[in-house]
């Protein structure tokens, strides 16, 4: 299969036996019921003009789409919605579509990962509640993808993702340029003074020339990516771009395949399993993903009672190097990367390195969908023996007396120097309490110093926001400094670079040994040796315990006062606790 062909549709995929209805469809006890509850349900949507024809026994698929004007990522969702109901039709389904609530990194306040859980558990009752015998989950954004695939995970009904494909690549004065990774870049040379205001302005009007997500390996790239290596997407779904003419094919297939889907037993449990998890973290090295990643499949793997630990991103990662050369580690974009042959030349390239066994949407191995695909362009998708980092460079997790439950670092996207690296730390309870001086000549800082920002982590801000790539001190950007060692409890933009420590767990908020550090304390990281510690005594740490108090609550109503208090810390996937853990699928009770 050439990588950029269509994927194996309805009529073409060799399912196995499992895809079989097993079961009658969910639907029927909505509109097979010849008495006062069917009618109700039937009539209206005679209303809106169905037939009665799309009664008779077919397989509803519903559509959940997070298509909104405030989520500029997923603003082209209209339109693939649409090809997705074609090819539901053209199988012999009966599609509906229904919105869901969309998450938009460049306006949600204060971070979209607030709202990842309310999200997830939107589509979940949704799916639940209706008459649905299969979902096609529309997403792009960063958090739809993941909010989407824990839903279903939860709702248990056959389910199949389609992404909105990442944008076409920034062109400014020349070259390419990457949203998020080139963000970062010149908004510090602005800071710096070696661009004007007019070129930044310039730039931005040259970065997004069309729909999409992220063109850079960022958080949205990344977890389409992870969705088709956990089986949950067709084939080269998640590479090519938002108005590459091919995603409207994808589309229609996609909507063909989950009429197949529909009454099998071929849900998102039995796709994502322990060995797909396996596949997607080795995935994800190979690609260079986000460290979003890692707290977004610890929650899918948390809804579905899959066991999967923060170590095991950094063991199975390491076995692999970096072999997509995509911004942030590396120079290219996704349009590049799709023309070279997208994930599926890449899965290729891995099949000695993935497990086999696992069954995807089509009903064959994540292998098998991938057989024969090419590599195009070998500067772009590397050969194993020919990396653009090696193997153990990716997401690493570190541990000591500063994170004791683990932090994540993305080593391929820092500066080498700095992955070993002990110095003074300058601590700030508030990413405002840091901005507030980061512009100062004056600022007792220097390029050896540890900037640690706290208080940012799921329930702190609240929601652990892209924060975690901070803004370096004016005064070593002036110096000519590029990067420092950075540690926080948040998270950062899959699209950011640095020295970072993320994700240290747990966070300042409910008494981490983050909340204990003070400025001129010694902190040493050591990367290689997965080590993160303030080097100060036990005792005088517990001195300092005794006196810490917990910070006031952010809210006192409303979804953040429910997410505050039921929130997990990010080394379990930052869910609630109350939604960890498989539930079935049976239909609600009816009313009478």
């Amino acid at each position: 299969m050439a990588a950029l062909d269509p994927p194996p549709t309805a009529d073409n995929a060799t399912a196995d036996s499992t895809d079989s209805a097993t079961a009658p469809l969910r639907s029927r006890a909505w509109f097979g019921d010849g008495g006062k509850n069917g009618f109700i349900s039937r009539h209206h949507l005679r209303a809106m003009g169905r037939g009665g024809h799309n009664f008779d026994g077919r397989p509803v698929i519903g559509i959940c789409n997070t298509y909104s004007e405030l989520t500029p990522c997923n603003g082209h969702l209209q339109i693939l919605a649409d090809a997705v109901k074609r090819g539901v039709l053209q199988a012999g389904g009966f599609p509906l579509e229904f919105p869901a609530m969309s998450l938009g990194e460049p306006f949600l306040r204060p971070t979209s990962m607030l709202y990842r859980n309310l999200a997830a558990m939107e589509i979940e009752e949704q799916i639940r509640a209706n008459p649905l015998d299969a979902v096609v989950l529309l997403t792009g954004c960063d958090k739809t993808t993941p909010a989407a695939l824990m839903g279903a995970a939860s709702a248990g009904v056959p389910a199949i993702v389609f992404t909105g494909g990442p944008m076409l690549n920034g062109r400014f004065r020349g070259r390419n340029v990457g949203s998020g990774t080139d963000i970062w870049r010149m908004t510090e040379e602005l800071r710096a003074g070696t661009i004007t205001q007019e070129e930044f302005t310039e730039f931005e009007s040259s970065l997004n020339r069309s729909a999409g997500h992220c063109m850079t390996m960022g958080t949205a790239s990344t977890m389409a990516c992870l969705a088709e290596a956990l089986g949950m997407m067709l084939p080269g779904a998640s590479g090519l771009p938002a108005v590459d003419a091919r995603r409207g094919t994808l589309a229609e297939a996609t909507g063909a395949r989950a009429v197949e889907l529909a009454g099998s037993t071929r849900t998102p449990g039995r796709i994502m399993t322990r060995e797909a998890f396996e596949n997607a973290i080795r995935v994800n090295a190979a690609i260079g993903g986000s460290t979003n990643a890692v707290v977004h499949l610890l929650a899918v793997a948390g809804r579905l009672g899959v066991p999967l630990a923060l170590d095991d991103f950094d063991r199975l990662g390491a076995e692999l190097p970096l072999l997509v050369d995509l911004m942030p580690s590396g120079r290219f974009l996704m349009e590049e990367f799709a023309y070279a042959g997208g994930l599926p030349a890449l899965i290729n390239d891995l099949r000695d390195r993935l497990h086999h066994g696992t069954v995807t949407v089509t009903g064959r191995s994540l292998v098998d969908n991938c057989a024969g695909a090419e590599v195009y362009d070998r500067e772009v998708i590397r050969p194993l023996d020919k990396p653009v980092q090696p193997a153990g460079t990716g997401t690493a997790v570190v541990r000591g007396n500063l994170a004791p439950d683990g932090a994540v670092v993305k080593q391929s996207a820092a500066d080498p120097a700095l992955l070993r690296h002990t110095g003074p730390a300058l601590v700030f309870d508030s990413v405002e309490e840091y901005l507030a001086v980061a512009e100062d000549d004056d600022l007792d800082v220097t390029a050896d110093t540890v900037l640690v920002v706290r208080n940012l982590g799921p329930r702190g801000y609240p929601g652990m926001p892209e924060v975690g790539n901070l803004p370096l001190p004016k005064k070593l950007l002036d110096a000519g400094v590029r990067d420092m060692v950075r540690i926080s409890d948040a998270r950062m933009s899959g699209t950011a670079f640095g020295a970072c420590v993320l994700h240290v767990a747990p966070e300042a908020a409910v008494g981490g040994p983050l909340a204990l550090i003070r400025t001129g304390d010694q902190v040493r990281l050591d990367v290689p040796g997965r080590r993160l510690d303030m080097l100060v005594e036990d005792a005088e740490l517990d001195e300092r315990r005794a006196e810490w108090q917990p910070p006031k609550p952010p809210a006192d109503r409303g979804w953040t006062y429910l997410y505050t208090r039921h929130v997990t810390q990010a080394d379990t996937g930052a869910d609630l606790d109350f939604l960890v853990g498989s539930t079935d699928s049976a239909p609600p009770r009816q009313a009478f």
